[in-house]
């Protein structure tokens, strides 16, 4: 995708994957790889929001560095895979921050019944800001018409 195509869709709310390096139980163990709500504007960082004491937040502080996945799976699929090092850490969160994700993921009454609702977690959550610098990305569509053209 060219840089601004694959910069919209990142903006777009999407369910993100993140991965994070995970050196617990040596070797043999892969990434943590999670789902998870985050935020980004076109040229400006990746933000993701997690409970502090959670075992992602401790490899997000370890790693200093994480990977997010985003995906369309709808035909023509496209994703889009963005890593980068980890440029701040706020703790503990920003409430306009974790109510502006509320509202990015949910219609406006879920979003005030989930903010009521999760209120204590203002108090535990931290938020991760991530540089985007190596960028991953397709949109099968030109590929989609190619082999519809082959039929």
């Amino acid at each position: 995708m060219p840089r601004p195509d694959r910069e919209r869709f990142l903006a777009e709310p999407r369910v993100g994957v993140l991965g994070v390096a995970d050196p617990r139980g040596g070797g043999g163990r892969g990434p943590l790889v999670v789902p998870l709500w985050y935020d980004y504007e076109p040229g400006g960082e990746v933000v993701v929001g997690t409970n502090r004491e959670s075992i992602k937040a401790r490899l997000l502080r370890d790693a200093g560095r994480f990977s997010l996945c985003v995906q369309d799976e709808k035909r023509p699929y496209r994703y889009v895979s963005v890593e980068g090092p980890i440029t701040s850490i706020e703790d503990p969160i920003d409430p306009a921050v974790r109510e502006a994700l509320a509202h990015r993921y949910l219609d406006p009454q879920e979003a005030r019944d989930y903010l009521a609702a999760t209120s204590a977690q203002l108090q535990d959550d931290v938020l991760f800001r991530m540089r985007p610098e190596h960028w991953r990305s397709a949109d099968f569509a030109a590929f989609a018409a190619d082999f519809a053209g082959e039929a």
